[in-house]
This record gives C-alpha cells, structure tokens and sequence, in this order.
C-alpha cells in the first residue's frame, strides 16, 4: 500500500491518518487514496488496529472501488458504474455492484456522491434486501475557514447478524447503519506544512460490529451485545496528506 502512495505522486489524492479511539482504546493506522483517470476513478482505504496492550497489530480492514465511467463528455457524466469489494481480519467480506451520481459545486471543494449497490456477502447467507447506501461529502475551508475540511461517508446495508445476550440467548438484526464524519483542519499552513493536519472522527453505528476485539472474543458469526443498537466512538488524530 506504501509503494502503491508513493508511485500514485502528485496525480492522486493520497493521505495518511492515526486515530486515538477512545471507545477501544486503541490507535488506528489509516491509508487512503482517490485517483481520477479518463476511464472513471480508484478509491482504496486500509485501516490497521493497534491495541496498546498487544505488540503488533492485531487486525485490518479494507476497502477498494472502482468507477466506471466511459460516457464523461455526455449528458450522463455524473453516472458512473461502481464495483467494490470489503474485507479484512475477522470482516465479514462482500463484493459490492451498483451505480453512483456525483455532484459538485462549480471549484469542486464541494463533493457529493450517491451510490446504491448490490451486496454479495461470502461468508453467510444473504440478507432479505442484499443493498446498500451510500452517501460521501467532502467539503474544504467551511464556513470559509481556510483549510477547515469537512468530510465523511453514511452507510446503510442489510447485514444477517445474531447478537448473544446476557442471558445466552441470541437475537437476529438485519439493518446496520454507520456513518464517519470527520473534521480536520490544516494546522501546518501556519509554519509552512500545508501537508499536517489535525482532527478527528466520530463514529455513528447501528448495529455495526465495531471492529477486531468483539470478533476475536467470541465465536466466528456472532456479534457481542456491546454493540447492538446504537452506539458513538469519538476519534482524535493527526493527518499527512501527500
């Protein structure tokens, strides 16, 4: 993934994040990319968990999807085909097929894209409705602050997923729900870094599994209670955009 920032250069979007979360204890590594072409776009992130009582990492995820769009000089160049695939260390992986729209305002600073997709899940059965939503946004220098940066995604996906109680018995949840507004602004402008950052994310969920420690405690398939219903992990970090 290193290799892959440093040949992208110049021509992609590429940044770096380590996040303290408060709710795990524990830091996160994040690397992302967004690079345009003539044939539609590439979008990657990889998270790498670091618990402080462990001496290595303990677990990944990823995500990586294509746009694709032949028709940009038409009428239709805000509609792109989208593939994506997710998964990782104790992820319930899934390939992803669909559509998306993108919208912007006229400088670009201002980005919104819309995707709805078919979800394929490999490790369990489908869901009644294999779909998900997805809303992205990013906005720069808000509220005309310069440097401010407003940015994040929303989730909405059918998920099977068997959640064990207090008392051992399970309950079945199919809407998960997850949503990462982030925050950053451009800290190193002041002292000639315009590549520092700082920020943070929170993370809203429902019925989301929340990450490596609740799946590595119990059995392959079901999800501690900790997490069932709603649940707010506040994050706060630094960022290196190359």
């Amino acid at each position: 993934m290193l290799l892959l920032a440093t040949t992208a250069g110049l021509k992609a979007q590429t940044n770096i994040q380590e996040m303290y979360d408060f709710n795990r204890g524990h830091l996160t590594t994040t690397l992302e990319m967004f690079k345009g072409d003539p044939w539609g776009s590439t979008f990657f992130f990889n998270d790498i968990y670091h618990p402080f009582d462990m001496h290595t990492p303990t677990g990944y995820y990823t995500e990586i999807a294509r746009a694709i769009n032949l028709w940009h000089n038409t009428a239709l160049a805000p509609v792109s085909l989208h593939v994506e695939w997710n998964g990782g260390m104790y992820a319930n992986n899934a390939w992803l097929f669909g559509v998306e729209y993108f919208l912007h305002s006229q400088d670009f600073r201002n980005t919104f894209t819309f995707e709805l997709m078919y979800k394929y899940f490999k490790q369990t059965t489908q869901p009644d409705i294999p779909l998900q939503f997805t809303f992205v946004w990013g906005m720069k220098d808000l509220f005309g602050v310069r440097g401010l940066a407003f940015s994040g995604f929303l989730d909405i996906w059918g998920e099977n997923q068997r959640w064990q109680m207090d008392d051992l018995s399970t309950e079945e949840t199919q809407l998960v729900v997850l949503s990462e507004p982030q925050l950053w602004y451009c800290i190193g402008q002041h002292f000639g870094c315009p590549n520092l950052n700082i920020g943070g994310e929170v993370e809203l969920a429902y019925n989301f599994a929340g990450g490596w420690k609740e799946f590595a405690e119990i059995a392959p398939g079901i999800m501690a209670n900790q997490n069932k219903g709603f649940t707010v992990a506040p994050c706060l970090g630094v960022k290196w955009v190359f």
